[in-house]
């Protein structure tokens, strides 16, 4: 609410820019609607990453195009189900992801988990930015012959960073503005490239491909869906302004719906372009194919609309990762929280671009240790939803603010050491099937190592042993909150 002294623009501007924390949101400003997750998740999937991973399917695992369909399909629809699953703890405590881990690992407990998702986001964060970067790079040179050079590099690193953090720090009603309109531009040009694919490629060549090994399609799907298993933590930030009326089945499928809209496509269109051409997953500049792939008039547009799905992307990213940085203490309003992750990625992309030999080995190697590292999260985080849906109070919020002695989430010195305990087995044993060019795990010679099932493995792990070991208990009483069948009672339904 603004002052009575306030001016309208002021006023204009209070409502615009998201004020608002780590601080759970309360139910009279629940005002959210479930659809408005589908423009949220297609955005978060416009990014031609996608197409250089569908060419990589192709080119270094071997797959055929219904292998390469498959491999998506499947990614997409497991890696962005967990999504889905695990966003409804959103609307439950009305916090960020990152918020309600508290009630799962401690107060203190949660720093560890945190630090990990945290430095995660930076590499992430960074890895966007580069192809960012190099987006806008392509367009000059088709537009204007503008070769790339250091100067250049540094110039638009620093302006998509700059404007990535502009869109995150304004918060969540105009990322759901530009999610919106992203979408549908996106999609329009998706298709006219799709239609430019189908009239000029060489479809008997492309059919003609034998199929690859099941090994290495299982080890496509395990790449995919890493890329979906990074959104999963960050899920609860986008649905905590829904009502507990809210249904979770919606959330779920709106969510299911809108990433694969745009994920199989687009790694299905990489794939494609990848037989006429397999340098293209080899280059060191993850975009420029694309203006050898597609004539100019289509290339241009398409790598713009695609830039500013980059940008939305990254703001994503950031918007959830000031949320994780308030959780780990930095003691400044979500919006300037960001600003640590802005310039992490900036300093990191300048490395990623002028000094490492191979981005698409960067990218995958990241990936890797990417997925396993959510993985461990994910599965104790979700035995803890699974035992709090019949609780009538999910997550006390005055608990989740609390981070003294006295808070309900205190368990023992601030720790549930069970949840430690399975988070920190299963992480390690996640890494030990790992492979990548920084780091190579001792279990990387079985079959979940040779199947790239390292991120599986440790889900399915973190889970069983949060299940079997005792039950946390919580201390303190948490205020009583509306059922969600009183809630709905209380006030008109709003699920989309």
């Amino acid at each position: 609410p603004t002052s009575p002294s306030a001016s309208p623009a002021t006023a204009v501007i209070d409502e615009t820019v998201e004020s608002r924390g780590i601080e759970p949101v309360p139910d009279h400003e629940r005002r959210g609607r479930v659809r408005e997750l589908f423009p949220t998740w297609v955005a978060a999937n416009i990014s031609v990453l996608l197409l250089t991973m569908g060419a990589g399917l192709v080119v270094f695992n071997g797959l055929n195009f219904w292998q390469v369909l498959l491999a998506a399909a499947v990614a997409g629809g497991v890696s962005f189900g967990l999504v889905g699953l695990l966003s409804v703890s959103g609307k439950w405590g009305g916090a960020p992801g990152a918020m309600l881990s508290r009630a799962t690992f401690g107060v203190r407990g949660n720093y560890f988990p945190g630090m990990i998702l945290w430095v995660a986001r930076f590499g992430w964060e960074t890895i966007n930015a580069v192809t960012g970067a190099y987006a806008v790079l392509t367009v000059l040179r088709l537009l204007f012959g503008v070769r790339s050079s250091t100067p250049l590099i540094v110039v638009t690193l620093l302006l998509f960073v700059g404007v990535t953090f502009l869109v995150s720090g304004m918060g969540r009603k105009v990322l759901n503005l530009c999610n919106t309109w992203s979408t549908y531009f996106f999609g329009l040009f998706t298709v006219l490239v799709l239609g430019y694919l189908i009239t000029t490629m060489d479809w008997a060549e492309v059919f003609s491909r034998p199929a690859g090994s099941t090994a290495m399609l299982i080890a496509g799907i395990g790449t995919i869906a890493a890329g979906g298993i990074s959104w999963i933590p960050t899920g609860p930030d986008f649905a905590r302004y829904l009502p507990h009326s809210a249904s979770g089945g919606k959330i779920f499928g709106t969510t299911v719906s809108g990433a694969l809209l745009v994920l199989v496509p687009m790694v299905l269109m990489g794939g494609v372009m990848s037989v006429k051409d397999p340098a293209l997953a080899k280059t060191d500049d993850p975009v420029s194919f694309l203006g050898e792939a597609l004539p100019m008039w289509l290339a241009v547009p398409y790598l713009v609309i695609a830039l500013i799905g980059m940008v939305l992307i990254n703001s994503l990213s950031m918007y959830s990762a000031g949320f994780t940085a308030q959780t780990m203490g930095v003691k400044l309003p979500r919006a300037w929280a960001v600003s640590i992750n802005a310039v992490i990625s900036l300093v990191g992309g300048l490395l990623l671009m002028l000094v490492a030999k191979s981005f698409y080995g960067s990218f995958i190697s990241f990936l890797s240790l990417l997925a396993v590292s959510f993985s461990a999260w994910v599965g104790v985080y979700g035995i803890d939803m699974l035992r709090r849906r019949g609780r009538a109070v999910r997550y006390d919020p005055e608990g989740l603010l609390d981070t003294s002695r006295s808070s309900r989430y205190w368990y023992v010195g601030g720790y549930c050491w069970q949840a430690m305990t399975a988070w920190g087995v299963a992480l390690l044993l996640g890494l030990g099937f790992t492979k990548c060019d920084w780091f190579t795990g001792p279990l990387v010679s079985t079959w979940i190592g040779e199947n790239g099932l390292g991120w599986a493995a440790t889900a399915l792990l973190a889970a069983l042993l949060y299940a079997v070991l005792p039950a946390p208990r919580e201390g303190g009483r948490a205020a009583p909150v509306p059922a969600p069948r009183e809630a709905a009672a209380a006030a008109p339904a709003r699920e989309g």
